[in-house]
């Protein structure tokens, strides 16, 4: 398997990168056997963009016990802490979606997923895509088309005018690349359907794409470990950020919720101690007057 260091130098480097083997048959078409009725249930999508012989849908923790092995993978993790941490206290699951290609959907519009947020560009990252192929990808069924070094500030703008890849890979495998790097759905000229899975993680301080209060309420959210938990948003983002009632939200997943609650304080380290010498020398001066 590939290492942190090999992974996290390919994305920074690339914008992408292709991770083999990461995940097993079994989990894949265990998840894959979970959708199959949503999948036949969900209707076709309305507007270009998201593609009209395209189907999508969320949710996938509440859909399937299996979606948790790629939401929780631990070298996904660690590739997110390392983008991501730099620039946010806690990182956050921004989606999950499920979507299928079918025969005819056109090439997707090149995009950035960073770009919904509309923050400075070529400074800071903002989000990292997991694509989990449910079905092999491949330049036929419409594999997803990235462009490389597209990330990079100087190449943002004229990077479109360049030829894409293709990122074939296998049932098992994970293409990883940056919020910032270019990217579309290709074309699906093959005779049956090209399936995957979208899994994305986004800094802590940033609305999610997918409402995932609404999409796991606390009655759900209660049967998830408590690391998923914090991962759908019931944690704090210091300081104070996301909270209920002044306290961290996993409140709301105890079985009894105290009616009446004090606000606590949630500080980064750097804060709380800049905050104790304030205090500690303004007591000192308080009790000198």
């Amino acid at each position: 398997m590939i290492s942190l260091a090999a992974a996290t130098g390919a994305l920074k480097a690339d914008g992408y990168v292709i991770l083999p083997d990461l995940i097993s048959q079994e989990t894949i078409a265990g998840l894959n056997a979970d959708l199959e009725p949503r999948f036949a249930a969900t209707p076709f999508c309305e507007g270009q963009f998201y593609g009209v012989k395209t189907k999508r849908f969320g949710g996938l923790l509440k859909r399937s016990r299996h979606a948790a092995a790629l939401v929780q993978n631990k070298l996904i993790l660690e590739i997110a802490e390392a983008i991501l941490g730099p620039y946010c206290d806690r990182f956050q699951l921004n989606l999950t979606q499920a979507l299928e290609l079918h025969p005819g959907q056109g090439r997707q519009a090149p995009h950035r997923d960073q770009n919904m947020w509309r923050g400075p560009v070529g400074e800071i990252e903002y989000l990292i895509n997991i694509m989990w192929p449910l079905t092999p990808y491949n330049e036929t069924n419409g594999g997803t088309l990235l462009w490389p070094d597209s990330h990079r500030a100087d190449r943002y703008q004229a990077a479109a005018q360049d030829q894409p890849i293709t990122a074939e890979m296998d049932v098992g495998a994970a293409l990883v690349f940056l919020g910032s790097t270019l990217h579309s759905g290709g074309a699906n000229r093959a005779n049956t359907p090209r399936r995957g899975i979208i899994v994305s993680y986004c800094l802590g301080w940033l609305k999610p794409y997918e409402n995932q209060w609404l999409v796991y309420p606390p009655d759900i959210a209660r049967t998830f470990s408590p690391d998923l938990a914090a991962l759908v948003g019931y944690q704090q983002h210091r300081p104070n950020l996301g909270n209920y009632e002044g306290q961290c939200p996993s409140i709301l997943l105890r079985s009894a919720l105290v009616e009446h609650l004090a606000a606590k304080d949630e500080l980064r380290p750097e804060q709380a101690a800049a905050l104790a010498a304030y205090m500690a020398e303004h007591f000192q001066a308080d009790r000198a007057a």
